[in-house]
């Protein structure tokens, strides 16, 4: 028989919201142990485009909405990390672009000054012009206008590995887990025959989370997904853009961020509008001339005749809404023993950590007696999803 654990939090779920909890714990003195049943952010996380947004592009009615004043705060908090004075230490994790931009083609451009002129955004977003314009758009066929955002977007790939090491010695690879009662309170889990008891047990496994709540035999909350059929080009052609592209609706047209393959070519990763419901709906063959068609219409200077394709679906777990509309935060609930929560977004994985760590305040959940840790077997750490397509 496996020995029994104890810890302070039980964290189910390796992808960045999990990890990023699980070094904040750690940071703060609890005893934590992280399990996850794949590869650590092998989900939605190592999918991501590594945007840290600061809300401007939900704001493209000329109104601050909810979600863009809930994430405002998201890249210096992030920028922090990164330098090693916030609240983990993310130094070494690669900068993919210090901004993201707005881009606006010819056709709408001139009827966007006015909002990015406006009140709404004014600070948000500067114009940029020429060298100052990103690589793939110093052009002279290029007509449109630029704005930079003060955002950033990360290695989203190195990101995890260095979350992985902020681990330590708390993760463990576990396949089947099981609910322990004890007077019909939930006091632990059975992870591969091992028993772990915890203080709190958080759920933040993302679509895996429903699964989870089912074997407890819990209803609520409810998950929904929100599905997308993203875009992977890579060619020996392509240069650094980092940018959403306005097609004059409330989402970007496409939006577009660069990553660096094993090889030393760049990949390009297309979301956006294009990897939405028309998107969803269609097979990759047609996914993949749809692109084409967008970039051969919206950067027609760029060769993309020995380009390489792919597309990848995406699943979006996030708590139940109404319309399947997207939460403005993160969102975390409690019953008992037990967290379940949603990051919502990569960016608001420390949204998400601040909600845990508030309920255990309220909760009075101390820093407590935990095992010594040793020789459990670890998960592996994902791949960059080019890398598999490619």
């Amino acid at each position: 028989m496996l020995n029994t654990l104890s810890t302070d939090v039980l964290i189910i779920g390796g992808g960045i919201a999990g990890l990023w909890l699980n070094a904040r714990l750690r940071k703060e003195g609890f005893a934590t142990i992280l399990v996850e049943k794949h590869t650590l952010g092998g989900g939605q996380s190592v999918k991501s485009q590594g945007i840290i947004h600061g809300g401007a592009k939900y704001a493209l009615h000329g109104a601050l909405t909810g979600a863009s004043e809930a994430i405002a705060d998201m890249p210096r908090r992030w920028r922090e990390a990164l330098a090693g004075n916030g609240e983990i230490d993310l130094r070494g994790v690669p900068l993919l672009s210090d901004a993201h931009y707005l881009w606006s083609p010819g056709t709408i451009a001139g009827n966007l000054t006015s909002f990015f002129a406006s009140k709404a955004v004014r600070g948000r977003v500067d114009q940029v012009k020429g060298d100052q314009l990103p690589p793939a758009l110093q052009h002279a066929k290029f007509k449109g206008k630029v704005y930079r955002l003060a955002e950033l977007v990360l290695d989203v790939p190195n990101l995890i590995k260095r979350l992985a090491e902020l681990a330590g010695d708390s993760l463990l690879a576990g396949e089947v887990i099981e609910p322990i009662f004890e007077a019909d309170k939930l006091t632990g889990l059975r992870v591969d025959g091992r028993e772990i008891r915890a203080q709190r047990i958080v759920l933040s496994a993302g679509s895996s989370n429903a699964e989870l709540l089912n074997a407890l035999n819990i209803s609520q909350p409810a998950q929904q997904l929100r599905p997308l059929h993203m875009v992977l080009v890579k060619g020996p052609t392509l240069k650094p853009l980092y940018a959403h592209c306005l097609g004059g609706g409330p989402k970007p047209r496409v939006t577009i961020t660069t990553h660096p393959a094993a090889d030393g070519q760049w990949v390009w990763y297309l979301g956006g509008e294009i990897a939405e419901a028309d998107g969803v709906a269609r097979d990759p063959a047609s996914q993949i001339k749809a692109a084409q068609k967008e970039l051969g219409d919206l950067l027609p200077w760029i060769d993309l005749s020995s380009a390489q394709w792919a597309t990848v679906r995406v699943d979006r777990a996030e708590p139940a809404q109404t319309g399947l509309i997207r939460p403005d935060n993160a969102f975390l609930t409690d019953s008992g023993n037990l967290l379940v929560g949603w990051p919502t977004k990569l960016a608001l994985a420390p949204d998400f950590a601040d909600r845990v760590l508030a309920t255990l305040e309220r909760d009075g959940i101390k820093p407590g007696p935990a095992s010594a840790l040793s020789d459990l077997p670890r998960p592996a750490v994902a791949e960059p999803i080019w890398e598999r397509l490619f």
